[in-house]
């Protein structure tokens, strides 16, 4: 499999948002949304193949309690089952990082899915049409809803995607709202700023829950972080 970094770091999104965490980035995505904070493994991706049980091997010198396996979109990934069954052995709750279009049987304590909406599609021509085609895969969703302990994370760019996070909740019928996170769009420390505010707002409004994103406030946009 390719790997784009392995790293120690926290966690910073979602319910375990502060949490230290040991992260296995893996390369390769379906998806292209514009605003990727993982370019390279993505638009632009890089890394080196590895044997899962090399990365399995690192993790394990790692003193982190819990692990994260993302993206890029890990599930793409044909080795991924056999990854998440050897992490399994370290005997510390796992967290795969996907938006959700895609399945397969890992072994997961927590399924984070970041479904991605209108505002992620690139104006990129190549990519606009099969970013599209590919975003939304209830199927999937539904799927994965009922096979593990989920949430569900909703990057907001502007206020009116709080109206579109509703319609796509309402094709989910057995969702359990408390596990429905709106997060600010932002890749810089200043724009996380301007727009934590109103965001937090529009989710207590609406009933769900705000997810910081500690890793751009502490550490920016940088690689291994």
């Amino acid at each position: 499999m390719r790997i784009a970094e392995v790293f120690d770091s926290i966690q910073g999104e979602g319910q375990f948002a502060g949490t230290p965490s040991s992260f296995v980035r893996l390369t390769g995505c379906n998806l292209r949304c514009w605003f990727c904070d993982t370019p390279y493994t993505s638009w632009q991706p890089e890394g080196e193949q590895q044997n899962w049980q090399d990365v399995v091997a690192t993790i394990a010198e790692y003193s982190s309690a819990h692990i994260v396996v993302t993206g890029g979109e890990p599930l793409l990934q044909p080795e991924i089952v056999a990854l998440t069954n050897g992490l399994q052995t370290l005997n510390r709750p796992i967290t795969i990082e996907t938006a959700g279009t895609i399945f397969r049987p890992v072994h997961a304590d927590l399924m984070s899915i970041s479904p991605k909406l209108a505002n992620s599609t690139p104006r990129h021509q190549v990519w606009k049409q099969r970013h599209e085609a590919t975003r939304h895969r209830p199927l999937v969703m539904r799927q994965l809803m009922e096979s593990y302990p989920y949430q569900l994370k909703f990057v907001i760019d502007k206020q009116n995607d709080v109206d579109e996070v509703e319609r796509y909740l309402a094709g989910l019928p057995s969702l359990d709202s408390h596990c429905v996170w709106l997060m600010p769009q932002a890749r810089q420390t200043d724009e996380l700023a301007e727009k934590s505010g109103w965001v937090r707002e529009l989710a207590r409004e609406r009933g769900f829950r705000f997810s910081p994103r500690l890793h751009v406030e502490q550490f920016g946009n940088a690689r291994g972080k």
